[in-house]
């Protein structure tokens, strides 16, 4: 899965964004990789492995992570991208 979105304050993102592993993981979600955008650093791109694509979907627009979301600062709505390899 392939998150990508701006937030207001990189720093005060990824305390928020550390705090909440635990229930990414309980949505099957691995962090694999956090990019800054080089020309924007307030856009952050992030990539997860996903265990169960069911738990993922519900996990990314559950009102949990929205909030979480609008704690840490994000801006606008986030593209999540569900990817699979062939």
């Amino acid at each position: 899965m392939l998150v990508r979105h701006k937030v207001a304050d990189f720093d005060e993102w990824k305390s928020v964004y550390d705090d909440h592993r635990i229930a990414r993981e309980a949505a099957g979600l691995k962090d694999l990789y956090l990019w800054r955008n080089e020309d924007n650093p307030s856009e952050v791109i992030l990539l997860f492995e996903v265990s169960d694509v069911a738990k993922a979907k519900a996990f990314s627009s559950s009102p949990d992570a929205k909030e979480r979301m609008q704690a840490a600062g994000v801006q606008g709505v986030p593209e999540v991208v569900l990817l699979h390899s062939n």
